[in-house]
Formats: C-alpha cells, structure tokens, sequence
C-alpha cells in the first residue's frame, strides 16, 4: 500500500507562516507530510517545477444563481461561477441562500443546495439572507439551521423586497446575540435613496452613472452609524458588508475605538 495518495514534488510552498521548498504528501483528502526530499510512495506524483504551491482562496461573499428583489437572476450559476473561482486560485465560496418575503428558510436552503450540487466544482457554504424574520423564521427555522451549521446570515436596510426596520434589525440581532451567530449588514438608508431616485428621475437623469448620485457617502454614513448603534444596544458584534465611503469607515473605525465589535468588508 502506497504512503500517501498523492506527492507534489519540487513546490515552493507557501503556509499561513512561511515559504519553503520541497514536497507535500497527500492522505485521505488532507495534507499529511511537508518537507524537502519527502520519502515514501504514492498512488500519483506531481513534480511542481519550482512552482508555487500555495493553499486554495476562500472567497466569503458571492453571489451566485441568486434572484434579487427584482427578480433578476445573477448571471453566473454554480458552475460558471464555481469554474470562474478555480482557475482564480478559490477553492471555496460561501454565497447567499436568500430568503424573500413569505418564504420558508428552511426551502431556501434546499433550494439553494438543489441548484449548487450538482454543479459546484469545489467546495461551497452558504449564508442566509433573511428578509422575513417573523415568529417561525426566529424561533424554529433559523435556530434549527443554525444547529446544521448555517451560522451566518444577512440583513438588509435598504431595497423593498429585502429592507428590514429598525424593530426587526433588533429581534435578528437579539437571536444572533443569544445563539451565537454572525450578523452582517448592508447599511444604506432606503428613505433617503428613495427620495433622491425620485428625485434623479423627475429630472430625467435615469443613466445608469446616477446609480452612484442616488447613494452620496452620507446615506451610508447615517446607515453603518444606526447599524452599529442597535449592534450596540444588544450587545453583538456585527459585520458591516461591502463598505464603499470613508465617511462610512470613520464610524466603523469611531465603533471599535470605543471597544465595540464592529468590522466591515
């Protein structure tokens, strides 16, 4: 019987630490040996060439084969985005399983797993996105998820058919305090976007360069402010997801220079 399954010979390896050279022995799925001249047999080797030889990218906020509010569908499903992901390096992605109004969670993730399985390439995790945090969705399908390993899920304060108020921002944020999950949150303030879209389209400017003129720095400054405040309020940390403004990241940096657990990405 072989030593190992696989042996990469001649790599320039890089780990969490450091950059070596020699080989890595392969068992059962798991990295079992790294040094120069690595003795033993294997199933199959591969000579590196002096390549780097470096562990696979974790890409932990994707949207893919996902329905937005609007009901458009992403243009990458779990193969081309999966696919895409790979000759980049990432061998794992945790998009987003999303709930929309009056939608069971618990179908949402079947649904989500029913799209990706028998496409994804490498491996993938799912967030929740939850945009109906009523009495079922809080207090039997989000703890059951959570018991199967779905920790980490999504809240949104802006986009009507995703948007959440302020009362329902505390109820998710209270379950994510009291079970121990990860909340993130899009933070820009939907009343304000509203009024300047409006705003934008009485005067003609619909091109799709306005998009950014409907969201000047202080609709998201106001927005990671207040999500930072009712974080504050329950006590948890939260994440403040794809922050665009430095006026944004001030209030972020303002959080955590008072020891509050906030970050963003």
């Amino acid at each position: 019987m072989a030593d190992y399954d696989l042996i990469v010979r001649n790599a320039k390896i890089v780990t969490e630490d450091r950059q070596t050279e020699g080989d890595i022995g392969v068992k059962d799925g798991k990295i079992a040996a790294i040094e120069p001249g690595l003795k033993g047999t294997a199933g199959r080797e591969i000579d590196a060439g002096n390549k780097f030889v470096l562990p696979g990218g974790i890409d932990s906020h994707a949207h893919i084969e996902q329905k937005s509010g609007f009901g458009i569908m992403c243009a990458d499903d779990f193969y081309s985005g999966t696919v895409s992901a790979a000759f980049g390096g990432t061998t794992t992605v945790i998009p987003f399983a999303a709930q929309h109004r009056g939608m069971s969670l618990r179908q949402v993730v079947k649904d989500y797993h029913e799209a990706a399985t028998p496409k994804a390439v490498i491996d993938y995790a799912f967030h929740l996105i939850i945009s109906d945090p009523n009495e079922q969705v809080l207090g039997q399908e989000l703890p059951a998820l959570l018991r199967d390993g779905y920790t980490s899920f999504k809240i949104y304060m802006t986009y009507d058919d995703l948007k959440l108020d302020d009362r329902q921002v505390l109820e998710v944020l209270d379950f994510a305090r009291r079970e121990g999950a990860m909340a993130m949150i899009h933070a820009e303030n939907s009343d304000c976007i509203a009024w300047l879209t409006e705003k934008l389209e009485a005067a003609g400017r619909t091109a799709p360069r306005f998009h950014a003129t409907s969201r000047p720095a202080p609709v998201e400054r106001e927005a990671t402010h207040r999500a930072i405040t009712l974080a504050e309020l329950i006590d948890v940390p939260v994440l403040i997801v794809h922050v665009s403004s430095r006026e944004a990241i001030e209030q972020i940096r303002w959080a955590q220079g008072r020891g509050k657990s906030s970050g963003s990405c």
